[in-house]
């Protein structure tokens, strides 16, 4: 298989047929099997939060922070849903893990399960591209083989939701069947589903699933783990991103003009070789808002 071709056909707008689509999930769940439920990774490196189908501007990422292999990434999951180009989005990544695996790390989000992506729309895109839902189940196994976190320098810890109160160490996350935990409850649930909030200890999250972790929770868990940072998504953040805790965890945002209706910018945070944080913003790009005129608004649930 050729993927500087298949590439080249998703940066021109189009998407890769079914077979082709077949293909490359197989080749991506080679890569994925061997990964590790903790990614280590090393700076220079960038991070980027949620993309939600959001294909142009995906490729507007890339301008602002830079191409792979040239520069590295970790992308904390949430690729599909709610956006126009899920398939697009899925497949302009999975061919870059195949393509360059060791330069782009791709973590599982909250949305990469069967049930959350038949409701909120890859499911329906799939079926109205393809004409059938077989690329959705190849693309539904590959989520299956996504890894939980990354550990950067082993100091900063990046993961699509937040911590959960059975896991104390990261070596607690290494012991994951990441393949056949629930999606609704458990640890693996919790790393997907939970976030930060002004309270003390745990309290179970209005989302129905995982919990809501206050600051003596992000210090234990950072004290315990030698860690300086947690770096984490799956909140909307207006600035496109957002300390808390004494900057002891970050939240980023990496899709502009979220749902064409939020007004942001998207932003990646960038880790230098001393850790430090910087962070670039991007507009939405302009081929995204010339490729969903006229397309019909699905109901999706923010």
């Amino acid at each position: 298989m050729d993927i500087d071709k298949q590439l080249e056909i998703l940066r021109n707008g189009r998407y890769l047929n079914e077979r082709d689509t077949h293909t490359i999930c197989e080749y991506a769940k080679e890569i994925l099997i061997e990964e590790p439920n903790v990614i280590l990774a090393t700076t220079p490196i960038i991070v980027c939060g949620d993309i939600h189908g959001q294909f142009f501007d995906l490729l507007e990422l890339f301008k602002q922070g830079g191409q792979i292999p040239e520069k590295r990434y970790i992308f904390n999951g949430n690729y599909v849903d709610k956006g126009y180009h899920s398939v697009e989005t899925f497949q302009y990544l999975l061919c870059l893990k195949i393509k360059y695996p060791k330069q782009i790390i791709l973590l599982k989000g909250n949305h990469e399960s069967r049930q959350m992506s038949q409701f909120y729309g890859f499911y329906d895109e799939v079926k109205r591209k393809f004409g059938n839902a077989y690329p959705w189940q190849y693309c539904c196994e590959v989520f299956e083989y996504l890894p939980l976190c990354a550990l950067v320098d082993q100091k900063v810890f990046s993961v699509h939701g937040g911590l959960s109160p059975q896991i104390k160490r990261i070596d607690d996350i290494r012991t994951i069947d990441r393949r056949n935990e629930k999606l609704y409850e458990g640890p693996m649930c919790d790393l997907l589903w939970s976030d930060p909030d002004c309270i003390e200890g745990w309290v179970e999250s209005n989302r129905g699933a995982g919990y809501c972790f206050g600051k003596s929770v992000v210090d234990e868990f950072n004290y315990r783990n030698d860690l300086i940072l947690i770096s984490r998504s799956h909140q909307f953040i207006l600035e496109g991103y957002r300390y808390e805790f004494q900057k002891k965890l970050v939240t980023v945002w990496s899709a502009p003009n979220f749902r064409q209706i939020c007004g942001n910018k998207g932003c990646l945070m960038i880790l230098d070789q001393n850790l430090e944080q910087h962070f670039e913003f991007f507009e939405q790009s302009i081929d995204s808002l010339e490729w969903i005129v006229g397309i019909k608004v699905l109901p999706y649930i923010l």
